[in-house]
């Protein structure tokens, strides 16, 4: 398995677990059980998992009123795009 794989298979999972935390939180709000922290959804979306959270923002319809999540995750995105752009594919020299 080369690393170019390795690192399509991390991404997909995480992304797929930040889509789940989400959707798990979503259901715990709604039954007032305890909560995922809010550093802990966006700890997975920094370490890769950022476009499955802000589509599990968008399909539960969780977390999209507060300031922090509406630009912290886009942000988290954004600068994503841009590391991987600029250090792995060496684009934005």
């Amino acid at each position: 398995m080369n690393i170019s794989t390795i690192v399509l298979l991390y991404l997909v999972a995480v992304n797929l677990i930040a889509f789940h935390l989400m959707g798990t939180d979503k259901k715990k709000a709604k039954t007032r059980d305890s909560r995922i922290p809010e550093k802990t959804l966006f700890l997975w979306a920094i370490i890769g998992g950022s476009i499955g959270s802000i589509a599990g923002m968008q399909h539960f319809r969780h977390k999209t009123r507060h300031t922090s999540f509406k630009i912290g995750m886009p942000l988290i995105l954004v600068l994503q795009v841009y590391f991987f752009g600029r250090y792995i594919l060496g684009l934005f020299v």
